[in-house]
């Protein structure tokens, strides 16, 4: 009886270790996958005149206001409107380090994610004067 028993702890434990070891390698993945991504939040515009946006924080620039032919691509980094085959390699510390384009498209924007974001892309409806807010992680309020 006293055999039957220990199996049952034996068991018991078992489960809990590996239900214990199990959810910290998950807090883990989920913890490094962020680590490298700095804070930064924007909100997108379609206005009458193209695109404005506007950097809460993580940017060298406040707003930044351009045309956007459909389907033609502009990059954005921390410090505004760049060019994928000149990206500025000046790093700065009290800024976030992120690259992505944005596209409009005939059902709205489209976002690619390359560099210091959680995303690889994202696309989403924006009607004239509608506005849509993005951080590290994606779609924000």
């Amino acid at each position: 009886m006293e055999t039957k028993s220990n199996c049952n702890w034996l068991f018991k434990a078992s489960i809990v270790f590996l239900l214990g070891w199990t959810l910290s390698s998950e807090s883990l993945a989920q913890q490094a996958n962020s680590d490298g991504l700095k804070e930064f939040k924007i909100t997108i515009e379609q206005t009458d005149n193209g695109i404005k946006m506007q950097s809460h924080e993580g940017s060298a620039w406040i707003d930044l206001g351009f045309n956007l032919s459909n389907n033609k691509p502009q990059a954005i980094d921390e410090y505004g409107m760049t060019n994928l085959d000149h990206v500025s390699s000046h790093k700065d510390s009290q800024l976030s380090d992120y690259l992505f384009t944005i596209t409009k498209t005939k059902n709205g924007i489209t976002l690619k994610g390359i560099e210091g974001t959680a995303w690889k892309e994202l696309s989403f409806p924006l009607p004239k004067n509608g506005k849509q807010s993005i951080d590290q992680f994606g779609m924000t309020e």
